[in-house]
Order: structure tokens, then sequence, then C-alpha cells
């Protein structure tokens, strides 16, 4: 019996088509549900789906409470930083005070030698109170949270410069063969006087000039997630300004310790410094 051609492609094309919508339907991509990334890893975060009995509830992780959205099917997530320092293995998290977990995988950071003038390197003494002072400011913004965007969606963060970076997240860092914290921000390579845009709303809650940090702005997003920028040639904005994604907020410069220009990137969620990368709304180099 002989095979009708026309018929057995008109089986494949509505096959094909059943295959697609099947993935279509199932698929829950980045860019339509507009969440951070899931990356359980020290200096990642957990994004975790909460049940209707979980909304509104209290939500902490290591004694700070925890960030809440939800995307735009309604469904609600906490997102929790995790800390570079975190060990892989299971760690807790309250709902209401109860307790949660979730595991969180090891990852190998790369490592960074630089050359730095001895001065950032190892500062003299007459700057320790200035370098205390500053460091407690620094602590007092990135500990902030307050309930702005509790419940809200997510809409991805901008790249506040343009340029590659030159400098990734979590590098463990060695200035003049000295060992120093791994790095907690991600470095942006752009050329001196390149705007710095706020890579989402925010209210700005610190400025100022940093020994090690140079011209620096600090931006609350609301529950609990601080940006910071560093090395700044010029601030165009203030404490208190309220700034929109895209809104300008000052130049790239080389101030305080840095080989050369460059924007110095940090995302603090629930005081802990975490990969930037994971925020952005579309893929960069």
């Amino acid at each position: 019996m002989k095979e009708n051609p026309v018929k057995n492609n008109t089986l494949i094309s509505v096959l094909l088509a059943l295959i697609v919508f099947s993935i279509s339907a199932n698929a829950q991509p980045q860019s339509v549900i507009n969440l951070p990334q899931d990356s359980r890893v020290p200096g990642g975060l957990a994004v975790i789906p909460l049940n209707a009995t979980s909304i509104d509830k209290d939500i902490s992780f290591k004694g700070k409470p925890v960030w809440q959205l939800k995307d735009h099917a309604n469904n609600h997530w906490a997102v929790i930083g995790i800390p570079l320092s975190q060990k892989a293995g299971k760690v807790d998290f309250k709902i209401d005070g109860k307790d949660h977990s979730f595991t969180i995988k090891d990852k190998a950071y790369k490592e960074q030698y630089l050359t730095v003038k001895r001065k950032h390197s190892n500062p003299p003494a007459d700057q320790i109170k200035r370098i205390q002072k500053e460091s407690r400011l620094s602590q007092k913004a990135f500990t902030t949270f307050s309930d702005t965007g509790k419940n809200s969606t997510f809409k991805g963060f901008l790249k506040p410069a343009q340029g590659p970076t030159s400098s990734p997240f979590g590098l463990k860092r060695f200035f003049n063969e000295q060992a120093r914290r791994p790095h907690s921000g991600l470095d942006i390579a752009a050329p001196r006087g390149a705007n710095i845009i706020a890579p989402a709303d925010g209210e700005i809650i610190l400025t100022g000039n940093f020994f090690f940090n140079g011209n620096s702005i600090f931006i609350d997003h609301g529950q609990g997630l601080i940006t910071m920028y560093c090395h700044m040639d010029k601030l165009d904005s203030q404490q208190g300004d309220v700034v929109k994604a895209g809104d300008i907020i000052g130049k790239v410069g080389s101030t305080g310790r840095a080989t050369g220009p460059h924007l110095h990137w940090t995302v603090s969620l629930n005081n802990n410094r975490v990969e930037p990368l994971l925020f952005l709304a579309e893929p960069t180099n």
C-alpha cells in the first residue's frame, strides 16, 4: 500500500506543534518570571518559592530579614543572599519561627595578584581612625532594611556602566603579595568620565570620599537590597536623592585604592555581598 506523503507531512507538523506547545507551557525563562538567578553557592542567591501559608510571614536568614517578591504570574518568592564565607552543606532559614533548609554547593573562585601604592596596601597609622569611621558608616548602610518593594515584581538590574568585566566577583585577592578579603564586588572597565547609572529604583542613603573606595554612593533598593559604587571621579547625586533605574548618579574615575579608571560595583542582600550578575535583566560580558 502506497503511503500518502501529504498526510504524513501533516501528521509530522501537528506533532511538532504539540511538542513546541508543551515546551513553551512548562518552561519558565528568566525573562518571563523576572527573578534574580538562583545560584546556591558562597556569594550566590537562594531563590525559594513560597506557598500560600508562607506569604507575608516573617522570613529570616542568620537572624536577618529576607527579601520577599513575586513574579508576573503572582507566585511569591524569598530571595536569600549567601555570604562568601559560607561553607558547603545544608543551611537553615526560618519562616514564622519554623526551621527550613536548603543546600549550598562549593565554588572555587580564581585568585588575583595586584600591586598597589603602599599607603593603600598598609595604610598609615594616622588614617586608621578615618578608616574605622568609614567602615562603620558602610556597615550601617549595608544593614539597612526597609519594607519598600515587599511583594513587588522584580524588573532586573540595568548594568550601571558600560564596559567589560576587569575583575569578577569573588576573586581571592592579594595586594603586594599580601592576602586580602575576596573581591566583594564586580569591576567594570570603563573610561574616566563615563556615566554611572542607577540599576534600579532606590534612595541614596550614603555618599562620601572613602580612604579605600574613593568617591562612593550607596543606594537602598528596599528589602535589604543595597548597591554600592566606588572609585567615582564625580558624584552627580547626594544623600537623600530618590533615583529611578537609568538615572545618572556619577562618573567613572580612579579615586581611592585603584590602579586605573573603573567602576567597582557591589550588591549586598541581607548584609551579604553577592554576585551582581545574578540580578541583571540582560546577559552581559
